[in-house]
């Protein structure tokens, strides 16, 4: 009778153990972000080559650790388009995670911003649909 109930407390104790690490899991990965997301869409030029896309993609990810508070960026095809004014449909986008606003402010004005804005043009139709996401 002894046996049975420390394997019972055994498993029990396993079963706790495991049951408290998935909520600690869950916690880490549904946690909400305190960061700012910096999101925008835009409607690429119809001359713009694959290595201009390329260049844009790398120079999008170099600014990352040069400009501070700018955490992570993603470069992609949109998985469905934005119709935008003019006709325009929105087909590629960027997010970018920064840790607050004034994070964001300093990007704007910072000299390797400047720089990549000059690879930006070469790959988009001048406007953007753009927008910000506080935490």
């Amino acid at each position: 009778m002894w046996n049975g109930f420390c394997g019972k407390v055994v498993v029990f104790a396993g079963a706790l153990m495991l049951f408290l690490a998935g909520c600690g899991v869950g916690r880490q990965t549904g946690r909400k972000e305190k960061t700012l997301m910096h999101v925008f869409a835009y409607t690429p030029l119809d001359n713009a080559t694959q290595q201009d896309f390329m260049s844009f993609e790398n120079a999008t990810g170099d600014m990352v650790g040069k400009i501070p508070g700018l955490r992570r960026v993603w470069v992609g095809k949109l998985r469905e388009p934005v119709p935008a004014e003019n006709d325009r449909i929105r087909t590629y986008g960027v997010a970018m995670e920064f840790d607050d606003l004034q994070a964001l402010e300093v990007y704007a004005g910072h000299p390797v911003h400047t720089d990549w804005v000059k690879v930006y043009e070469r790959v988009r139709q001048r406007g953007t649909t753009t927008l910000d996401i506080m935490p």
